[in-house]
């Protein structure tokens, strides 16, 4: 009897232990995101005026190479989180959770494609003199490339959002089975993911639609990833509850 709670609490503590790792890279990832959209998306990329773009860039490039490396940060949280969550989840079902991980592990790698365009994007702007304007480049052949890389660039994002939304999906389907959160909040999450999922296709086909629309899309998203993020840290998972259900299941 004794044997078998100490197996029991084994699982149980590597699962609380992910569970807080979980919720600091939920906020960790989140973080990033939010400061990146205020003050670069917002501030210094012109959607369509890659003269613009490379000028505003050129005029704060601190603040471009600080992006950077919150894009670096924030992906490799993604990977943390994925294993985490993978970690935590496992129990409930292994193929899933197996999954869920590589459809996560598949948004960081493009995630890292993204970033190597933003820099090379600072590369052809502050590159040696071999890249300097009227060396090699034209005025307009250099902010041409700078428009084709950040164009790969949210064309990667774009593709990284399809992969995240199937890998969250999955999880939060997977924390609703467990109960190891609020039914309600994994299903929160679940139509949070979905509904961005739907957009993100929607993007693909008509790339013009009003920005209102991708805030409406996104918002549910980011509100869920803050909540769980502080739930999962300050309060963790109720696993006993989820080994309840599973018993009573048999």
């Amino acid at each position: 009897m004794n044997s078998n709670k100490m197996t029991a609490r084994i699982p149980d503590t590597s699962q609380r232990k992910a569970a807080k790792i979980a919720g600091i890279a939920y906020l960790v990832i989140i973080i990033p995101i939010l400061l990146f959209m205020i003050f670069v998306t917002s501030k210094l990329v012109v959607s369509g005026n890659a003269a613009a773009t490379v000028n505003n860039i050129m005029a704060n490039g601190l603040r471009f190479r600080i992006s950077i490396a919150w894009e670096i940060i924030m992906y490799a949280s993604v990977v943390i989180l994925a294993l985490a969550l993978y970690v935590l989840l496992k129990p409930v079902n292994k193929n899933l959770a197996l999954l869920a991980l590589f459809w996560r592990l598949v948004e960081a790698t493009i995630g890292a494609v993204a970033v190597l365009s933003s820099l090379i994007v600072l590369l052809l702007i502050n590159g040696g003199d071999y890249m300097k304007v009227g060396t090699v480049f034209e005025t307009e052949q250099l902010h041409a490339l700078v428009g084709l890389f950040l164009d790969i660039q949210s064309a990667a994002i774009l593709v990284l959002v399809v992969f995240f939304c199937l890998g969250s999906t999955v999880f939060c389907y997977l924390f609703f089975k467990s109960k190891y959160i609020p039914r309600i909040l994994a299903a929160f999450g679940i139509f949070s993911f979905l509904l961005l999922l739907i957009y993100t296709f929607v993007a693909i086909l008509f790339p013009n639609l009003p920005a209102m629309i991708q805030i409406v899309c996104h918002l549910p998203g980011t509100l869920f990833e803050v909540i769980i993020g502080l739930w999962l840290l300050l309060k963790g998972v109720n696993v006993q509850q989820g080994d309840n259900r599973s018993l009573a299941s048999l």
